[in-house]
């Protein structure tokens, strides 16, 4: 070989030899860099994901602490940014199906009756088109009376009367609004302090009553909070210390004892105790309260067809008794239940023990009766 050509060789040898050693030394650093940015991302995300697990501990604590006082209204707010997009993407959608355009401000409202249902679609309360919550205005009219204002809006005299603080039946007059009350009873203001169980003890209710009207809001519904500043119906509520105008049929009336068979023959009181509620629109039952707990009866012969807690309904644990002869009885809030579905039953035979579980401010019983799917009121077959 040519000494030029060894040189050239030479040096070709050791231009590889360098260029090995350079790329060798740069794959190393390449591989390092990559390794640091792996591990500053990881880094990053681990740290991202502690903060974000941080922030949700504390919501989860937070609701929790407060027993769900927060949870509905971030519900509510889901759901009406749920419904706002919806409203946002509505014309678009409806661009892709031609001739099919409904603008949703003509439909016509509804007009049918208000109904609520229980266990079965079978059984049901109709109420009337008439039923309000709130107060409402009226203007007097030449020959009003306080009394024919009372009977117009089927309210009491002294309901009218504590809500416009009138000082006798005679100090209205023509064109003077007055604030008619949904129902008998007293609208109370919720002050710093006050409790559904204080309300009830001043006004001489139950508990129950309060929470049973349906118009009536609580900042927690497990433990019936109230808000300072709303207003609430106190059901049959009688003003503390004053005379009143109307004649009163609000004496408790005592229960005979379980077992008790009636007139009729066909049904037995389900438990002894005190009557706190009656059958109203929004009430479709009796609630009988005794603190001792008895046990509850069947009011008569029939099969089990409900027997537990299905579902999150205020009824909490109930039994549902099918009399094969178009009558239902339904016996709500047990603390126990003795019998399960599909078995029959006695007349007197014992189904459970009195509690206070579900909607429920104290132990009692809440019993309804319902005939060819229509609930009645319990007292035309047990008294």
């Amino acid at each position: 070989m040519l000494p030029s050509k060894i040189v050239i060789q030479n040096h070709f040898n050791l231009g590889r030899r360098k260029f090995k050693k350079y790329f060798h030394k740069e794959k190393d650093l390449l591989l390092e860099f990559f390794k640091e940015l792996t591990e500053y991302f990881l880094k990053k995300i681990n740290f991202s994901m502690s903060k974000f697990n941080s922030g949700k501990g504390f919501i989860v604590v937070s609701l929790y602490r407060q027993r769900g006082k927060y949870a509905k209204p971030l519900v509510h707010f889901g759901m009406t940014s749920l419904a706002g997009l919806g409203m946002f993407i509505a014309p678009i959608v409806s661009q892709e199906f031609p001739g099919r355009n409904v603008d949703p401000w003509t439909i016509p409202s509804s007009t049918s009756v208000l109904t609520s249902s229980t266990q079965s679609t079978q059984i049901s309360t109709n109420f009337s088109e008439n039923v309000r919550g709130g107060v409402i205005d009226y203007e007097v009219q030449t020959g009003d009376t306080v009394s024919s204002i009372a009977e117009k809006f089927g309210v009491t005299t002294d309901t009218i009367r504590w809500q416009n603080d009138l000082q006798s039946k005679d100090s209205i007059k023509v064109d003077q609004v007055l604030e008619i009350p949904p129902i008998t009873g007293v609208m109370h203001t919720v002050k710093k302090g006050d409790t559904v169980y204080s309300i009830a003890k001043t006004y001489d209710v139950d508990p129950q009553v309060i929470v049973n009207y349906p118009f009536n809001t609580f900042a927690n519904d497990e433990t019936f909070v109230l808000a300072i500043g709303q207003e609430i119906m106190v059901p049959d509520g009688v003003k503390p210390s004053q005379v009143l105008w109307s004649p009163t049929t609000r004496t408790k009336q005592t229960t005979p004892d379980a077992g008790t068979v009636v007139a009729s023959g066909a049904f037995v009181w389900p438990a002894g105790g005190t009557i706190t509620q009656r059958f109203v629109w929004y009430h479709p039952g009796l609630d009988i309260a005794n603190r001792a707990a008895p046990d509850i009866l069947a009011a008569d012969s029939g099969k089990v067809i409900v027997a537990g807690w299905p579902d999150a309904f205020g009824y909490g644990n109930r039994v549902i008794l099918d009399h094969g002869n178009g009558y239902r009885t339904l016996y709500a809030h047990m603390a126990k239940i003795y019998v399960v579905p599909g078995q029959s039953v006695n007349r007197g035979n014992t189904i459970g023990k009195m509690g206070s579980t579900g909607r429920s401010t104290g132990t009692h019983l809440h019993f309804e009766v319902i005939q060819n799917g229509v609930h009645i009121n319990p007292l035309n077959v047990l008294q």
